[in-house]
This record gives C-alpha cells, structure tokens and sequence, in this order.
C-alpha cells in the first residue's frame, strides 16, 4: 500500500483574477466563498494564469519543480480546488500521491498540511459517497475538509460490535466512514460520519492506519468504558451533512464527467488509467464490502490491491499464495475470510453482482 512520505515544492505561478465559481452553491460574487470566510488568504498561488477557474485546463508538461526525478512520475494535470466551508477556487498540480495533494493545497491556502483532514469529490459535503481515495477523475473538483471543534466523549462499550466503519485519508488520520443504525454510537448524536479519531483512553492514534484503529477499538472489552476524543470537519452554517450510516450507493453527479482517472500507485507513482469496467468495480466493491463487515474498516485503495491479485488467478489456492507473498499478509487473513474474497471475485467476474 502507499507510504506517502515525499514532499513537493510549493507553487510559484502569480495568482489571476478569481470569478465567480457558478457550481459551488454559497460563492459570492468576488470569488471569496462565505462571507468572511476567504478574508484570511494570502494570495493563494493559482496555476494557469488566466484560464478560466472552472474550465477543465489542458495537461501541461512543464516541470513545477525546476528539477527531473527519474524515480517519481508526475502527471502535469490541473485540478479546481475549494476549501468545503467556503474559500476561492485555487488550481492544484504536479502531486503524485495523496500526501502530496494535500501539502499542494496547503501551499495554495496558506495552512498547514496537518490541517487536511480529507477530500471529496464534485461534492463540498461531509459526503462519504464521494470521498477521495486512490483515484481522481480527470474533471473531477476537490474539496478539502479542513480540521474544525474538537470533542471527547466518554462511551460505554455495551455490545461487542460499536458499529462504526472506519477508514483512513492515506496521510496519517483515520476517521468515520459509516455509523451503523440502531448501534452503540448511532445513540451518541456527538458522533458523526466525517469525525477525525485522534485519541483513544488518552492515546493518540494519529499516524495509525485504519485497520489498526479499528482492531484497537475491537479489542476494548465488552461493558467496558472509554473514552474518544474527536475532531470535526469545519462546517459553515449552510453544510450538509450526508447520512450517518451512509445509505445506498450513490452515483456521482456534479463536476466530474471523465471516463480517465489518475490512480495512486503503491509505487509512489501516478498514472492516468481508464474507468474501471463493470465487472471490475463490482468486484472490487463487493470485497470493501467484506472488509466493512469482518474488519469494521473501507478501503477502496486495499480492495482493488486485493482484486488486483485475484484477478488472474484461477482457484482460491492460488490467490491466497499471492494474499501471502503480498504486503497484505500483515492483516492476517483467515482461511475463510480468503474463501469470502474468492467469492467475491468469481461472482463478479461471473456478472453475480450489479453495480
């Protein structure tokens, strides 16, 4: 899986005019977002001086480093950005990983990388249908969700399950991806889809991965109590919210229309692939569904890793062989958990599952 530790050169291009962003609901004539909301940028540095904002922008081929790094392939693709609360529109490029998306926008916005707690897709709401994970479209517009109110909320673990599915931003924050209706934590309204955890009993799990989150949470005994400290995504007073236990499958509406995608690479590289096939996604939904339920975690990034593997194979043996001489092997994988992935597979290649 991705280990995204390199950091990129800021952004030097001068700034053009900004104008009105026409698809973000709450812009306002100066370009400046919400009201008070942009006052604090320090000329965020655009790329493309004097392109229109919201216009896709054509590759370009210029290196924004000033320098040539044979072992990291940059794809010199141009991506609107907005802040979800509210801000102008900025120009982001010249990343290779999530991490250093986010340390792209940072620059652009005048904060620190720390304070990206994860982006969406098309969509400025706390929307887990449209959660950026190891794929961008071509057209798509990112929103970053920036770090908001802290809370610690002390919990009763009264079943053995909490009911929480937890995944991650690929830079060091886990977070909530689904509450489950009816659970322990869908009776606590303190706790919402979208909330960064940040510590458990007093330790901070900031740098922990989903699944190890998730495996700390489920080995806290039953009718235990502890305590979680939290921290929301900022919000203006018109966000929504999408629903906490996530709901059916949404399609995605909006800016994005691209049938390319930029995927991040285990690799640490970049590459513009087409849209999945049918048959592919299928597949690879159905196993984060599996994930969902026997490891309380999402992945989208780890289910097409595992997807990838099984894609070639032609019995269960051969794939669990491949699971294990993987990076994978660190979950430790059950026989019949491999035997549900399998499953998955087959079914999917088979047309048994419908998008």
């Amino acid at each position: 899986m991705p280990l995204f530790n390199k950091k990129s050169a800021k952004i030097s291009n001068p700034s053009p005019p900004l104008t009105k962003d026409p698809h973000h609901p709450f812009e306002n004539n100066n370009g400046s977002g919400y009201p008070g909301s942009g006052n604090n940028l320090k000329n965020p540095p655009i790329a493309g001086a004097g392109t229109t904002p919201m216009m896709p922008t054509a590759p370009h081929i210029d290196d924004l480093n000033g320098s040539h790094e044979s072992n990291v392939t940059r794809p010199q693709l141009v991506f609107n950005c907005q802040l979800a609360h509210g801000s102008p529109t900025g120009f982001i490029t010249g990343f290779a990983s999530v991490k250093e998306l986010y340390q792209k926008i940072a620059e652009c916005y005048d904060f620190s990388l720390d304070e990206i707690l994860f982006c969406t897709l098309n969509s400025h709401k706390v929307d887990m249908s449209n959660l950026l994970g190891g794929q961008i479209g071509l057209n798509d517009f990112i929103f970053a969700h920036r770090k908001g109110r802290p809370k610690e909320v002390e919990i009763v673990k009264s079943e053995d399950a909490l009911g929480l599915t937890i995944t991650d931003n690929g830079a060091g924050y886990a977070f909530i991806k689904r509450i489950k209706a009816g659970s322990v934590i869908d009776r606590i309204q303190h706790i919402q889809v979208g909330d960064h955890i940040e510590k458990l009993d007093g330790i901070n799990v900031v740098g922990k991965r989903h699944y190890e989150v998730a495996r700390m949470l489920k080995d806290i005994p039953t009718g235990s109590t502890f305590t979680i400290r939290l921290v929301e995504p900022m919000k203006s007073g018109f966000q929504g919210i999408a629903p906490r236990k996530g709901g059916a499958k949404q399609t995605k509406q909006g800016y994005g229309s691209g049938k390319e995608t930029l995927r991040f690479k285990s690799n640490g590289n970049a590459a513009i692939e087409d849209e999945h096939d049918d048959a592919t996604q299928c597949g690879i939904d159905a196993i984060n569904s599996l994930l969902d339920s026997f490891m309380g975690i999402n992945d989208t990034e780890l289910a097409t890793q595992i997807w990838d593997l099984g894609n070639n194979k032609t019995n269960s043996m051969d794939f669990a062989e491949a699971i294990d001489a993987s990076d994978l092997e660190a979950f430790g994988f059950t026989d019949d958990f491999i035997i549900e992935l399998w499953g998955a597979i087959t079914d999917a290649r088979q047309g048994r599952h419908k998008r």
